[in-house]
């Protein structure tokens, strides 16, 4: 792969794996490291990838790696010294819908503020597949891949993350 390529790729797939580097550490400044890491990455792994098949999911598997590495580091050195935490500001969501009047905006947007706390609260395990199923729109087998997880699993986090972000968010929902 050249360079071309590289910028190509970039281009294509840049704001996605963006997107999710800011979903995964809820923090500008670490999506923005998240991102750059990722990119040098993949600059360093360029001869080795098949830009062919699926460079976006492969492009996220890379952020997802590295953030889990930084996080175990972080982890460690927590336990030797502690260390101002990792998620210092929360970032905000892409605004969902608009609808003419402001009431409707104000609520959309309170809508959406209230479901991404949600995703936000689960676990880790179930909040990062429901992320990359709807929000990237991949499918469970390319979720199990980046995740190195059966097929299955990921339909089970799935299943279960749905079923947590009912019972959380049934009351915001029989209010409107």
């Amino acid at each position: 792969m050249n360079d071309t390529q590289l910028l190509q790729c970039i281009e294509e797939h840049g704001k996605n794996v963006y997107t999710f580097c800011c979903q995964l550490t809820r923090n500008r400044q670490e999506a923005e490291e998240l991102y750059q890491d990722t990119f040098l990455k993949a600059v360093e792994l360029k001869g080795r990838m098949d830009w062919e098949k699926n460079p976006g999911s492969y492009l996220i598997s890379i952020a997802l790696r590295i953030w889990k590495n930084k996080k175990r580091k972080y982890a460690w050195r927590s336990r030797i010294a502690g260390m101002e935490g990792l998620e210092e500001g929360m970032v905000s969501g892409e605004s969902c819908g608009k609808e003419s009047s402001p009431e409707e905006i104000f609520f959309q947007k309170e809508l959406c503020r209230q479901v991404q706390d949600a995703v936000a609260g689960l676990e880790e395990k179930y909040r990062i597949p429901v992320f990359l199923y709807y929000s990237q729109q991949f499918s469970t087998e390319q979720i199990g891949k980046i995740l190195k997880l059966p097929q299955g699993t990921v339909k089970s986090r799935l299943y279960k993350a749905r079923k947590l972000l009912k019972k959380e968010l049934e009351v915001v929902f029989n209010e409107r």
